[in-house]
């Protein structure tokens, strides 16, 4: 099936605006209520911008590197850009919801593509309680956080807090802490996708705590509960053989 309406996303820096003004001389730039695609010219920080801000319409979303890291692009070229958007492979991302209450009472939900993270928001260290599907897993973790990653966020904030790298297929969610004291030597934990995963925060006034869906920031939570959202799915287009799944085994041998 060919994919021709194509509406184009850029971030604003030179070397993707140049781009995108190219590639909309060449293929047109379609009204996104008509596009059969997205194609995104830039790095990953756009690609969550603009999956989040898509996540209604159900258009299959293919990136381009004009960035930095590009984790979720592809190689970027002018030539023979519809016949590789009808060759992509496809992945298929839910998201996780977070719903957040703050010290004041007031309750924020916010959607995440890569991780919802728990971060101290002052000097000293943060402390936790774990529940999973309401039972207590962990009565006080005390780090300078936590987090909760999906399996096409497990190389991203979870790896570098050590956590594992997780196939995309994989049903399950990564809980990785960050910088453990006690348990010293708790590397975290495998849940299963379906999971509903509650913390709480202890001393909160004396150890204030920050939430972050993505980039989207909550400060003075008390109580937070993550699950993953399955109405909401996002697709990923990837060129034949370089595809989520191939860069996610790729990553843990470099």
């Amino acid at each position: 099936m060919g994919l021709e309406k194509i509406h184009f996303v850029a971030s604003p820096v030179a070397l993707a605006q140049e781009a995108m003004a190219r590639l909309v001389r060449r293929h047109g730039q379609a009204p996104l209520g008509e596009a059969e695609v997205i194609v995104v010219l830039g790095g990953d920080g756009l690609m969550l911008q603009t999956l989040h801000g898509t996540d209604k319409n159900g258009l299959p979303v293919y990136g381009m590197n004009r960035g930095t890291v590009g984790f979720l692009m592809n190689e970027y070229a002018e030539e023979g850009l519809v016949e590789r958007l009808g060759a992509a492979e496809s992945a298929v991302i839910n998201p996780l919801r977070m719903r957040a209450t703050r010290a004041d009472g007031a309750v924020v939900e916010a959607l995440a593509i890569n991780e919802i993270s728990l971060i101290r928001a002052g000097p000293q260290a943060a402390k936790l309680r774990i529940l999973v599907d309401g039972r207590e897993r962990m009565a006080e973790l005390v780090a300078d956080g936590a987090l909760l990653a999906t399996p096409a966020g497990s190389t991203a904030y979870n790896y570098s807090a050590h956590g594992p790298i997780l196939p995309i297929g994989a049903e399950v969610l990564a809980l990785t802490p960050m910088s453990a004291f006690r348990p010293r030597r708790w590397r975290g934990a495998l849940l299963p996708k379906e999971a509903h995963v509650t913390f709480e925060v202890r001393e909160p006034e004396k150890r204030p705590v920050a939430a972050a869906a993505d980039s989207a920031e909550v400060r003075d939570v008390i109580h937070i509960v993550v699950a993953s959202e399955p109405a909401i799915a996002h697709r990923l287009l990837f060129d034949p053989g370089h595809g989520l799944e191939e860069r996610l085994i790729r990553e843990q041998f470099v």
